[in-house]
């Protein structure tokens, strides 16, 4: 006898129990997608199907019949959530060292319950426990039904008498069938950020990880996806999104079993994190989230965006300041007679908000450059004598809103802080000190350290109601790792400073809740949808060139909604301002330039950019996002933003070849249209004195548009082509 139970976006059940002798089916679907979960007559519970959900959820009991796992001699490499040292071969999701040395572990089903939750989600619990020892699994499937996306994590607890030592402790354990698969990961460092690698998966496993501490997707971000049978093209293909919501020390093993099935197991990585869990205490694992779509990248990527702008990202459906920021322009050296010219020109570009960067604070050692000051957040007498508060003000006669820097995890080992609490700093007592950008990292594994931290942000608050912006910085990664709090427990660190910081950071949004923060880590190395559940978007590297950008923002968004990314317009580059400012337009835009240093024409282009952008940004935040044209592939670079209304729509394109001759040679079509609509066509953006090379205002049909598409004529004369296209 085989029971099927359909676990839905929609509150299907409240709890189950099966007895030995039953086998139990629990498909968990989205609108598209199904998990299909069985608990086998031994009470194991096993994955029988990832893939399209079927029509008939009754036909979900015949899948163990015709899926056969030929040679599986354990019956455990489809494990929901493999454990190690009794019978499983290969690579475990949990391994455990029990009270009395024993590092065996066997989970067995034992019941699941189903709650729903807001705006249709649903979470289904499972309940695992060892029979030998009092130990216990809780597994979580939060689901998302429109969006097609699932998060799994996992909770562990024990009743033994002694601690229990977890050795790894992942939070999600997939089992995928294809004839063969191809991973797409990225790598990079400072400025080279989200460098695509595709690679064949083969037998043995593949890892991807980081073991950095803090700027945890410096070398390596967790997120990546997975074609089946092929490599999955824009609008075609079988692929899988993932990545850890987890703004630390990452670990994904996928691994091609000896019968061909990938099995991919995801969580927080147990390098040097042996995590010693007492009697009655429960540990819970970070959500790993996923999608699938047979559609190819593109369909993927905007389920995602879906699902973040309405479930993960701080206010993902609100609004953004445009911004100016002083970096560039004054880097260390200011004061606030030149803030005051600033602020004249944040209000003459016509942004909201001005920004002021790093070296603002501290007195005995003044911060002039990166080598001191960081930890000592007062404000510097000399440069601010009248403090943040006449800044904010200033702006505000200005009519700008004003914002600020903040690297508040962060020490120079020449502060005040450093000298005053030492035990605070991450480091061995008995080593050199190794520096990163000259600072050490404050440990937020300590309590005092966290309300250091929070005291930082609300002081700053206190004092100054009207900031409007914060840019929160992370620049150090973690050497020599050891926390004087922590004392005899430092296999614990890694998990405790994030733990530490989301602790921060949820204190802060409990009492700020609306102040817009950006997620800044010297580049893009702090991303993932744990830190955006404060943040309202993040800086995807320092490189600002908009030839490189353009590449950077492409891959980013697979993962993240333009609403996410902050795309500034410097003097990176040998691209004419105009190109840099469209490149930036493709997400949350603002200036880091010397505005009283341009031409007036180039001046005039900015003004009326930030006006087209103001009137297109919904769309660009909150619209659907096509790639047209891909800039690995050709001369040409194109994305396409569409609102849900399918009637206001913008194109971007770039040329991203100089070579002779180089442009679109033919239409690009566009995707995404109302087949039956009519629309107009209008380049925008046009330097000031030049003339578009279209006919302005030509209507096409939807269909027309999709089916044969528009010239944008990028060439060497025309690198950068905003077109709007409007539906009539």
């Amino acid at each position: 006898m085989k029971k099927t139970l359909q676990i839905t976006g929609v509150l299907a059940g409240a709890l189950f129990a099966q007895s030995a002798l039953a086998q139990t089916v629990i498909p968990i679907q989205t609108a598209n997608n199904a998990l299909v979960l069985e608990v086998t007559k031994s009470n194991d519970l096993n994955i029988q199907y990832f893939g399209k959900k079927l029509a008939d959820t009754a036909e979900y009991k015949l899948i163990g019949g015709v899926a056969k796992q030929s040679n599986d001699y354990t019956g455990q490499y489809n494990a929901a959530y493999t454990s190690s040292g009794s019978r499983n071969l290969l690579e475990p999701a949990i391994s455990v060292t029990h009270a009395d040395g024993n590092n065996s572990l066997d989970l067995k089903y034992v019941s699941h319950e189903l709650k729903s939750g807001d705006n249709g989600t649903s979470v289904l619990s499972i309940k695992m426990k060892d029979p030998v020892y009092p130990f216990e699994v809780t597994l979580y499937y939060k689901v998302y039904p429109q969006q097609d996306v699932i998060e799994q994590w996992s909770t562990i607890k024990h009743s033994e008498k002694a601690p229990v030592i977890l050795q790894k402790y992942a939070s999600a354990n997939l089992y995928l069938s294809a004839k063969k698969y191809y991973l797409t990961q990225y790598h990079g460092d400072w400025a080279k950020e989200m460098q695509p690698e595709e690679t064949e998966l083969v037998h043995g496993i593949k890892t991807i990880d980081t073991k950095l501490g803090t700027r945890a997707n410096l070398f390596m971000p967790s997120v990546f996806m997975v074609s089946l049978d092929k490599p999955a093209a824009e609008d075609e293909g079988k692929v899988l999104y993932g990545g850890l919501e987890w703004s630390g020390n990452f670990k994904t093993d996928m691994e091609v079993d000896p019968i061909n099935h990938l099995r991919l197991i995801s969580g927080i990585n147990n390098y040097a994190s042996a995590y010693e869990l007492k009697p009655g205490v429960e540990f819970t694992t970070p959500a790993f989230w996923f999608t699938y779509s047979e559609k190819g990248k593109g369909d993927a990527s905007r389920k995602v965006h879906n699902w973040a702008r309405n479930f993960k990202v701080m206010d993902g459906k609100g609004d953004r300041f445009t911004l100016l920021n002083n970096w560039e322009a004054t880097y260390f050296d200011f004061n606030e007679q030149k803030l005051s010219e600033l602020f004249k020109d944040t209000k003459k570009l016509g942004v909201d908000l001005f920004l002021l960067d790093d070296g603002w604070f501290a007195n005995k050692y003044p911060r002039n450059d990166d080598h001191a000051g960081l930890g000592d957040w007062q404000e510097n007498k000399k440069k601010l004598p009248n403090g943040i508060a006449s800044l904010v003000k200033d702006a505000q006669s200005n009519g700008v809103k004003f914002g600020i820097w903040l690297e508040p995890e962060m020490v120079n080992p020449k502060s005040e802080l450093y000298e005053k609490h030492p035990d605070w700093v991450i480091k061995e007592q008995k080593r050199d000190e190794y520096y990163f950008r000259n600072q050490l990292v404050l440990d937020l594994a300590n309590p005092k350290v966290q309300d250091f931290v929070y005291s930082i942000v609300d002081d700053l608050f206190t004092k100054n109601p009207d900031v409007a912006y914060i840019k929160w910085d992370c620049n150090a990664v973690i050497y020599n790792a050891y926390s004087v709090h922590l004392k005899n427990k430092q296999s614990q660190f890694y998990v405790e400073y994030v733990r530490g910081l989301y602790n921060v950071l949820s204190r802060i949004r409990a009492k700020y809740p609306k102040v817009p923060m950006m997620l800044c880590s010297g580049g893009g190395g702090r991303v993932d949808y744990a830190a955006l559940q404060y943040f309202t978007e993040f800086w995807p590297s320092d490189n600002t060139d908009p030839l490189e950008r353009i590449y950077m923002q492409w891959q980013y968004s697979y993962f993240y909604p333009a609403i996410t990314s902050s795309n500034h317009v410097t003097d990176w580059g040998k691209q004419p301002i105009k190109f840099r400012t469209d490149v930036a337009m493709m997400g949350k835009l603002g200036f880091d330039i010397v505005v009283s240093k341009l031409p007036a024409k180039d001046l005039e282009f900015c003004q009326s950019a930030i006006k087209n952008y103001n009137s297109l940004k919904d769309v660009i935040w909150h619209g659907d996002q096509y790639r047209l044209a891909d800039p690995t592939a050709g001369d040409v670079a194109s994305v396409l933003y569409v609102d849900a209304a399918k009637s206001s729509t913008v194109m971007f394109n770039y040329l991203v070849n100089n070579r002779y001759d180089s442009g679109n040679k033919s239409p690009i079509r566009l995707k995404g249209l109302d087949a039956g609509k009519r629309y107009k066509v209008t380049e925008i953006n046009l330097y000031p004195g030049n003339n578009s090379a279209l006919q302005q205002g030509k209507i096409y049909s939807g269909d027309f548009l999709m089916s044969i598409g528009v010239d944008p004529q990028v060439r060497k004369d025309r690198e950068s082509v905003i077109l709007e296209v409007k539906a009539i």
